[in-house]
């Protein structure tokens, strides 16, 4: 079984074949009798890899998950903020009503008051500028 095994990964991955025993020392340091050492080896690596693959894909799940997290939390605060804004709406939209009857009851005089306290204020920023 371990014959075909060695096989099949050779088939798949034809660079990292096992190497002829020529005497020479492999890349990974001492001399090696054969190639089930240089296998060994590469499948060492390989569970090296493959354990720090695992890492990373478990650090992006935690991230991915604190990310959705933060976006439910969000979206209930803006819930909330669009309630609390749509509030204040029909409280100003009932105050600018109120103030139009009032308005309307007194006729044009507040227009005159409005007109009044504009001269008045014209008129000390312009005592203002040339003071200065």
């Amino acid at each position: 079984m371990s014959q075909r095994l060695r096989v099949n990964r050779n088939q798949l991955l034809p660079e990292y074949q096992t190497p002829p025993s020529s005497g020479r020392s492999s890349p990974f340091g001492g001399h090696q009798a054969g190639g089930h050492r240089y296998a060994d080896d590469l499948e060492g690596q390989n569970d090296e890899n493959l354990e720090g693959l695992t890492a990373k894909v478990k650090l992006l799940k935690d991230i991915t998950i604190g990310i959705g997290n933060e976006v439910r939390d969000s979206t209930v605060q803006l819930t909330h903020m669009n309630d609390a804004f749509a509030e204040t709406g029909d409280i100003l939209a009932g105050t600018f009503r109120r103030m139009n009857n009032m308005a309307e009851r007194q006729g044009c005089r507040w227009l005159w008051y409005i007109v009044f306290l504009v001269l008045v204020f014209w008129f000390f920023i312009v005592v203002w500028w040339f003071r200065r």
